[in-house]
């Protein structure tokens, strides 16, 4: 059985086909400036050399018939023809408070998706364009939408609800939803099997740590918190996300600035986060790291600080589960840098027995137990594949 991935955003569409046999990679590719000037396919076929094609994309059901044909082309294909498809997995990102698992698409599924729009005004509108873009260019293939919330709405409500006005929720549905839910998802269960933990039982904080970063806390694989909310700016220090922030600051920014509250939030977004600590420095983690080497003292706070923000949740988490049995780094930083995972644990962890091992630290993207043999929590490096997790609840969508 072959599962198409698909991840669409408003001008791009990244893609994988996967071989659900072995859970082997067939082909990967990406569609950049949909709709812009400049439309480029990149297609890389495993063991085949990478197929660049420049040419006008006007839309999305445009990009999705330029990626099939590059899937079952003779020379740079690794299909014959889009019958060896059994279907498509699709990243959607709010499901809001209707869906709680992965679910068959149909027009009532496209409605929440719809519905969804003021929750995911950027990811959304772009998922249903490309579940609508597969569905005409594939009649009759089942859509499988796998929605980057649904692993937190296993939390309780203590977890979820904002302490503000009842009626708020009820009117709105505003309640801390949590986003990089299928890489959290996938790394916790992960964890759980690599570190031979109780798959019923087991206690798992997941580091998800990149540009975009959050925390979850997990129990079976069942989320109990995580760090964002209702939308991806709460929680940690991020690359130009702020992450938690007393909510005056905005109002007193906004009155002294003359701005308002949307161009607040553009800040919030998009300016803040290391990128603002640091001065303006960046927002790419490896550049500010640089940055502190050379004895920029706004930068070395920046990392200081997302560091001590990851610390203080692992041990917000640690207490709400009443214990841990695993820490797992995962994403860019935290499945690249040596230097953060072992800051961490030894600056502030140590409370917990954990014990990191510097020689099995040392490594980039690999699967490993990189505590001493002597901690007392498995501290791990579990690189995420948010594909082969949205291929792999495909597959046990359309096999019900």
């Amino acid at each position: 059985m072959k599962i198409f991935v698909v991840n669409c955003g408003s001008s791009s569409l990244k893609y994988q086909l996967i071989d659900m046999e072995t859970e082997g990679v067939l082909a990967k590719g990406l569609c950049e400036r949909i709709g812009i000037e400049g439309s480029k396919l990149t297609h890389t076929p495993t063991g085949k050399d990478k197929f660049v094609l420049e040419t006008p994309m006007p839309s999305h059901k445009d990009a999705i018939k330029l990626v099939l044909d590059a899937l079952t082309d003779k020379d740079h294909g690794v299909i014959s023809n889009t019958d060896e498809i059994t279907a498509i997995g699709h990243r959607v990102l709010h499901g809001g408070n209707t869906y709680t698992e992965s679910i068959l698409i149909d027009d009532d599924v496209k409605k929440v998706i719809r519905e969804c729009f003021d929750l995911g005004p950027l990811h959304n509108p772009a998922n249903l364009i490309g579940i609508e873009a597969c569905e005409a260019a594939m009649p009759g293939k089942p859509n499988v939408a796998v929605f980057d919330t649904a692993f937190g709405m296993a939390m309780d409500e203590k977890a979820y609800l904002y302490a503000i006005p009842y009626s708020y929720y009820e009117k709105y549905k505003i309640r801390r939803y949590g986003f990089h839910g299928t890489s959290h998802s996938f790394v916790s269960k992960e964890a759980i099997k690599f570190g031979e933990l109780d798959p019923k039982t087991a206690k798992v904080i997941v580091c998800h740590l990149g540009n975009g970063a959050s925390i979850s806390a997990s129990i079976g694989g069942k989320c109990v918190d995580t760090t964002m909310g209702i939308t991806p700016l709460e929680g940690l220090i991020m690359g130009t996300r702020s992450g938690d922030i007393d909510p005056a600051v905005i109002q007193f920014i906004c009155n002294h600035e003359g701005i308002d509250v949307n161009e607040m939030l553009n800040i919030l977004n998009k300016k803040s986060g290391i990128l603002g600590m640091s001065g303006g420095v960046s927002s790419d983690f490896r550049d500010v790291g640089k940055a502190a080497d050379e004895g920029n003292h706004k930068a070395k706070v920046a990392l200081e600080a997302f560091e001590y923000r990851v610390a203080k949740y692992i041990g917000a988490y640690t207490a709400a589960m009443n214990g841990v049995d695993a820490i797992a780094f995962t994403a860019g930083v935290g499945e690249n840098d040596k230097a953060v995972r072992k800051s961490i644990c030894e600056n502030y962890l140590g409370y917990l027995g954990v014990k990191i091992d510097d020689e099995a630290n040392d490594v980039r993207g690999k699967k490993r137990v990189i505590s001493a043999a002597d901690s007392k929590v498995k501290v791990m490096l579990i690189p995420t594949n948010e594909e082969l997790a949205i291929a792999r609840e495909t597959l046990e969508i359309v096999n019900k």
